[in-house]
């Protein structure tokens, strides 16, 4: 099998191909990338006979599709903005395909997947990605569901990349029409900072206050559950303290909106400015803690009683004890080690379908925990029943 990792210099997809690396049976890997000289960087540090380096511009859409003809599956790991062009081109050299935003722009070539009789899975990494598969098991166990609370701590410098910047500046859009909650059967619009939820994080991240965030899991999952007859599903995230200290007070001046200014004569928006700063910068490169946490919550009835499930990861310190999950990689491998499982899944013929599928309808959540498990990384399970007792148990999964 040959796969090619489309932007693969970057720092969370490099993690993807080092598991591609370590864990896959794939005969040729493919770096990908548009940077010449971090790309061939990646090469050197994975020191495999198996890895090798291709330009690519996804720009040029003829040389792009060209290029990946021939491979099995691409692992993209390019931004949002170019996740429509990038699918495109997957789409057209007749790959499989895998992304980890999966914010809708590859619902276009979902025919042209069909066609070709491939299948593309957008958004998987921890979330969106392993959550879907946390409150697919919880609710597989339900007669019915209630709702379904998804929420994350993503402790990383608010900089630490371009992309990650973007990331940041396109969740807390105030004019973004993509965040939505569901209820009663309808996606409902809420702004920025909207339904602060105090969620309580494994040790060391404690508690948090997160907020509803733009995340493939809110429409993903209403498709998958409708049969459970869901009515409510939420899904909120929070980075570091200071990081939310900082996107508040931007949105709050109106910052966020990213309206242009003159400098010298050149016109540039407020808020890119600030992230070009933010890019090069101590403060936007550092975090105290680093690392990533999942919470999951579905209530629902089996057997006619109302019961609770709450699910939640560990993984490796970032404090140096665990070598390879220093610091910023305890974040950056966490992100990318999904994407890796799920993409030598799909290649081995182990994800059913063809076009572009949701996680739910793609993968077995018992078979992605038990990969995760070898990487060091853990799911566990709190199930309550609700009631005048309250009966709880625990498990590791």
């Amino acid at each position: 099998m040959k796969v090619l990792c489309l932007g693969g210099a970057g720092r969370i997809c490099r993690e993807s191909i080092l598991d591609l690396v370590q864990y896959s049976s794939f005969e040729k890997i493919t770096v990908a990338d548009f940077n010449e000289e971090e790309g061939r960087k990646v090469v050197e540090w994975l020191n495999d006979p198996r890895v090798d380096f291709v330009k690519i511009n996804v720009l040029d859409h003829e040389d792009t599709v060209n290029k990946m003809k021939g491979y099995d599956i691409v692992m993209d790991g390019t931004t949002i903005t170019l996740n429509g062009l990038s699918t495109a081109c997957i789409a057209e050299a007749g790959c499989h395909g895998i992304n980890l935003n999966g914010f809708g722009a590859e619902d276009e070539s979902d025919e042209v997947f069909r066609r070709n009789g491939k299948t593309c899975v957008p958004g998987f990494g921890m979330t969106p990605g392993v959550t879907q598969m946390m409150a697919m098991h919880a609710a597989n166990q339900l007669d019915t569901v209630d709702s379904v609370r998804v929420s994350h701590g993503a402790f990383r410098p608010i900089a630490f990349s371009r992309s990650i910047t973007e990331t940041t500046t396109y969740e807390y859009d105030p004019h973004l029409p993509g965040r939505v909650v569901y209820e009663n059967g309808e996606f409902v619009q809420v702004p920025p900072f909207a339904r602060p939820r105090e969620i309580q994080l494994p040790e060391p991240y404690g508690k948090t206050v997160q907020y509803i965030i733009p995340h493939a899991e809110t429409k993903t999952l209403a498709k998958a559950l409708a049969d459970k007859q869901v009515r409510l599903i939420e899904v909120r995230g929070t980075w570091p303290a200071k990081n939310m200290q900082l996107v508040r007070a931007m949105y709050d001046w109106g910052i966020m909106r990213n309206d242009k200014i003159t400098v010298n004569g050149a016109e540039i928006g407020i808020l890119d400015c600030i992230g070009e700063y933010l890019f090069h910068s101590k403060e936007g490169q550092e975090t105290e803690l680093y690392g990533y946490s999942l919470h999951v919550e579905v209530i629902g009835t089996k057997d006619g009683k109302k019961v609770q499930h709450v699910l939640y990861h560990t993984h490796p310190a970032s404090d140096g004890s665990v070598p390879g999950w220093e610091k910023l990689r305890a974040y950056t491998r966490n992100v990318g080690i999904p994407m890796a499982i799920a993409t030598e899944l799909i290649a081995k013929g182990r994800v059913k379908g063809t076009g572009v599928l949701i996680p739910e309808e793609a993968f077995d959540p018992a078979e992605i925990f038990a990969e995760l498990e070898k990487r060091g990384i853990h799911m566990h399970e709190e199930v309550t029943q609700l009631g005048a007792e309250n009966e709880s148990m625990s498990v590791i999964l």
